[in-house]
């Protein structure tokens, strides 16, 4: 078999070059990820704390009442450890994601 393309030997080349390729990218795009949400963690770890749990009372509340959000809330977990209505918190905060609560985000509490 004299003649073979030159093809033959340079596409298995080529194949194992790009597999080499797209895992370098990969791997760097894990590693940028990884410390992009380590800063993040960090940055949470100095977020304000939250606002002491205050029992609640038979008196309403004050209408500068306000919350700050802790990795981990959500709506219906500080709606009940706050003793407020989930509808009425989110309707006082129109402008807040409740799919995206951040560390430090300040709520209105109703």
């Amino acid at each position: 078999m004299t003649g073979r393309s030159p093809a033959r030997l340079l596409a298995p080349l080529a194949l194992a070059a790009a597999a080499v390729a797209l895992f370098a990218v990969v791997s760097s795009s894990r590693e940028a990820d990884s410390s992009a949400s380590g800063a993040g963690e960090r940055q949470a770890a100095t977020a304000t704390p939250a606002t002491p749990k205050q029992t609640p009372s038979s008196t309403s509340r004050s209408s500068d009442e306000s919350y700050t959000v802790t990795r981990g809330d959500t709506p219906s977990a500080i709606a009940q450890r706050e003793d407020v209505d989930l509808s009425a918190l989110l309707e006082a905060n129109p402008d807040a994601d409740p799919a995206a609560l951040t560390p430090g985000q300040k709520l209105v509490l109703p």
